[in-house]
Order: C-alpha cells, then structure tokens, then sequence
C-alpha cells in the first residue's frame, strides 16, 4: 500500500483542532526544572557501574555525560525546527527519516519511549527499596515474602516475574506520580521545583559534604585499572560496558525538549531549557561518582546491594555520618530524589506516546488530551506498562534491555541532526548548533553503535538480542496504525514545522543515500563492537 505524505501548509502550521490542546503555560527555566529529575538518574546504576568497573567508574561517568553533553547541541537545533510539537528529540528526528525508511522513522519514537518509560518502575522499585530498608530490619517479613509468578532464570539467573512489598509501595508511588500530572504541566512545574529543592539538593549535599570536610580518600582510585586489574581487552570491554549502561542515565539532558509546544516562546527558549539541563546533568554526573568511590572504595561497592542499586540511598547518607537518625532522614531526602526522576520521566515519556499517536506513529487511541492538555491515555499506558515491569526480580536487567534502545535512538537521532539541515535547510532554525560540536555528535553516533556491541552482554548474555528485538515491535505497531487505520495516510500536520515560510510544502529530498550509508555504517560499528569484545 502506497504511503502518502503530508505536504499542504497553510493552518496545518499551527493547527486549529476542536478539544483540547497543550497549553503553553511554562518558560524554559520550569522546563529545567521538569527535566531536572534528568541529574538524579545517576542513583539508578551508580552501584552496578561501580561494581563492574571499579576504580575507573568516576572516568566511565564523565566520559559518558561529555557525550550525552555533546549531543544536546544536535537535539537543540531540531527541536527549535518543531515548536509545536512534544515528545522530545525522538520525534524531531523521526520527521527527518520518515521520508527515507518506515521502518527507521518510528523505531526513533518507539526505542526513546522504551528507553524512557522504565524509568517509572524502576525508581519506583529502588524507591521502596530504599524505604524498606531504612524502616524495616532486612529478615522483617515485609521484606523477605514473596510470591513467585513465572521463573525467568533461561533469560537471566535468579529473574522472575513476582509480587513482593517492594511492587506494592513501588506501584504506590507510581499512582502518586500520575495523581499530581494529570492536572496539567503548570502544576507538573511547581510539584517539580519542590522536588528539586527536596531531592537534587540532598543529592548535592551528600556529594559536597565528603570533598568539604576530606573523606575522599585518593586511594581508592589506585590502582587506576579496570575490576580486572589491567587495561588489556576484557579490561577495555569493562569500561566500555560501563558507557553503555551509563549512557542510559548521563545522556537524559535530551529530556527537556519533550515540552516544546507547552513553552510560552519554544522557538527562543528551547535552546536554553536543554542546554541547562546539561550544564546541571554534567556537574552532578561528575561529582557524584566521583565522591562515591572516593570515599567508600571498591570493595564496598561489590556488596549485593550496592550491585542492585537498593542500598545505594544507605551507602550516601553513610558518607556523611551523622547517627542512624540522620542518616534516615538522609535517605528518605534521597527518596524524593528517586520520585524527581519518576515525575520526570512520566511527562516526558508519556508525551512522546502523545506525539505519536497524534502524529500517526503510534496507536492512535493515545491521541487523546484531557481538559488540562494533559496526555492521560498515554500516562495510564505507561502506568500499565512499568506495573508489570516492577514485577520483575532484577531492575539492572529490565535498564540494561532499555539502554539498549536508548543507545540507538542516540544514533539515530544525531544523524537526524544532518538529514534536517540536507533535506530541511529552509525551515525556520531559531537555534544553529555550532560547527564543531554538530560534527563532534556525527562522529559519536558511531561510538554510540559500537558501545551497543560491545557493552550490552556485560550485562546478560541475552541483552543485546532482547534490546534489538524490543526495538523492532515498533514495525508492526507502526504498520497496523498506518496502512490499516490510517489508509496509508500521514496527518496533514506531521511535517508542517518544517515547511518554509511562504511555501506549501517541504519540498523534495536532497540527501540521496547518504541516510542509507549511515545506517549501514551504524550496523557496521555495532558488529565490530560484539565481534571484537564477544567472539574474539
């Protein structure tokens, strides 16, 4: 069936719907603040990073969060392209490839939101975690009963599908989450700045505190080399599956331009919301690491829950002494760090399934706003989603699967960056990326690809397959929506940010294969990746 896209301007440019709309109620500084729970992503695989990497962890962090930083440049120009739009960059970036793969184009939407999504269940796991354990002795029977589902252990040893204390408080806390967004994004912003102030403060002042009064302690940044001992090939595969994972969280700066058409000035402001963000995620993924290893040192970081993320909440309050009772306000503080995250992560990732279904990606029943402009099909999907994924037993595995996909809307995405400025070189550019950091995140696409293939199976020897294959439902989401629901028809609207002014059209294509080259080279990085680090 042949696909029809979009390509009459006049009020498609901003379009004149009956129902409700997005409002345009926030300036870049409340997006900062939306976006904010970005920085606080870094207590989800602090402690499996460290467990796996060792000494070098705070070096895996700050190479990581420089290219995530590096990328955000990209993402500000093309999101500056489509002021009325949400979803984030993987929307943005999908208007470039849909006019060169049908595959390609919704995998960007689909693999952003899989990566995004998760967030939820994921926070809200370590979230309980983190209170049950402050609150209840580890043998409490509230916190040892369980009720095993399915047994998972072919994919990976020890996972399950099961219920627990943890699930309950942890869906508990999603409830919560979705209770304070459905009344729309202004009120989304004030709950945000709260939660700043309650959780990126904390987090800041356990980092601060240790480098302040002299607990970092240089030894344990000796010796300088991998858990292994040795820069030597497995050494070097440590630290690049450290990246990989890391990525997952030091990237996420990208998240505040999912609001673009709820900004007052989008095509002003949206440069500057992003570009914040990743000031903020660059100083803290830097610290944080850092003060971590340097004050509890490797052989603390190898304790089981370190490595599953739930006693990382203890383990920084520790770092700041103070007695027991401290030490649980401390990690009821972090908590509220945990749930920024959670609320950042629930509008983001619920707006991009908003823009989806409204653009012709995705189903199209989550193409529905409420009386406040809120996405709340969207948000009870993601809800639904991240209930059955706090099921599982083992959230390093359900992160690891997720930076898989989010990895690989990275690669996507920046090269998006230079299909736009090809094929779109007349469409409104509020924001121009500066030459040498556009041509700095082409190039890191590429480390992107290979640190899929090198890095995922550090992870479970089944990650890599399992992310690419979860990648790949987007095809035969995207294809039932389009030639069966939508006649093979794109939504008048999907390409009219990008129509020049005084035109009536986007115009013809101008970057020939070179998208295809890219996607070529992109499948070549990532099996130099496997090869070199898994078959050889």
């Amino acid at each position: 069936m042949e696909t029809v896209l979009p390509q009459q301007g006049g009020v498609a440019r901003q379009e004149a719907e009956s129902g409700p709309q997005m409002r345009r109620d926030v300036n870049w500084w409340q997006v900062v603040f939306i976006a904010a729970g970005s920085p606080a992503l870094v207590m989800f695989s602090l402690g499996g990073i460290s467990a796996v990497t060792g000494t070098i962890s705070p070096l895996v962090w700050f190479v990581s969060v420089m290219i995530g930083f590096v990328a955000i440049f990209t993402y500000a120009e093309i999101a500056g392209m489509h002021p009325n739009k949400s979803g984030g960059t993987a929307v943005y970036g999908a208007t470039a490839w849909v006019r060169y793969s049908k595959i390609i184009a919704p995998m960007s939407i689909w693999s952003n939101w899989l990566a995004w999504s998760p967030i939820l269940a994921i926070g809200s796991g370590l979230g309980s975690g983190y209170l049950l354990s402050i609150f209840l002795p580890a043998d409490h029977a509230l916190n040892t009963w369980q009720l095993t589902l399915i047994d998972l252990g072919f994919l990976k040893n020890d996972l399950s599908i099961r219920i627990n204390t943890q699930f309950i408080v942890g869906t508990v806390l999603m409830v919560i989450v979705w209770s304070i967004q459905h009344a729309g994004i202004s009120r989304t912003a004030r709950v945000q700045i709260i939660l700043t102030l309650g959780g990126i403060i904390p987090l800041m002042f356990v980092t601060i505190i240790p480098l302040i009064v002299g607990k970092v302690e240089m030894s344990n940044f000796t010796p300088f080399v991998p858990l292994n001992g040795e820069w030597n090939l497995d050494g070097w595969g440590l630290m690049l599956g450290g990246m990989f994972l890391a990525a997952w969280s030091a990237y996420a700066a990208e998240n505040a331009v999912c609001y673009m058409s709820e900004m007052k000035d989008p095509r002003r402001e949206g440069a500057k919301a992003i570009i914040w963000s990743g000031v903020l995620c660059v100083v803290l993924y830097s610290l944080v690491p850092f003060v971590f290893q340097g004050v509890l040192g490797t052989e603390y970081m190898l304790s089981p829950g370190i490595v599953t993320g739930e006693g990382v909440g203890v383990a920084l309050a520790s770092m700041i002494g103070g007695g027991t009772i401290i030490g649980k306000i401390v990690v009821v503080m972090l908590t509220f760090t945990l749930f920024l995250a959670i609320m950042t992560a629930m509008a983001g990732s619920s707006r991009t399934l908003y823009q989806g279904g409204h653009d012709g990606w995705m189903p199209k029943f989550l193409d529905n706003l409420n009386e406040n402009g809120v996405p709340t099909r969207a948000m009870w999907t993601d809800l639904a989603f991240n209930a059955l994924l706090l099921l599982m037993s083992d959230y390093l595995f359900v992160l690891a699967v997720s930076a898989v996909n989010y990895v690989l809307f990275h690669y996507l995405n920046l090269n998006a960056g230079w299909i736009h400025r090809i094929d779109n070189a007349r469409a409104t550019r509020p924001y121009r990326a500066p030459f040498l950091l556009f041509v700095g995140g082409i190039a890191l696409a590429y480390v992107n690809a290979f640190l899929i293939g090198a890095g995922a199976n550090l992870w479970g020897n089944s990650i890599l397959f399992i992310g690419l294959v979860a990648a790949f439902i987007s095809t035969p989401l995207f294809w039932y929506r389009h030639h069966v629901v939508d006649k093979g028809k794109f939504p008048e609207h999907m390409l009219a940010d990008l129509i020049p002014e005084g035109e009536d059209d986007v115009g013809p294509t101008k970057a020939g294969n070179l998208p295809y080259l890219a996607l070529a080279g992109g499948v070549v990085a990532m099996m130099a990746g496997y090869v070199t680090f898994w078959l050889v």
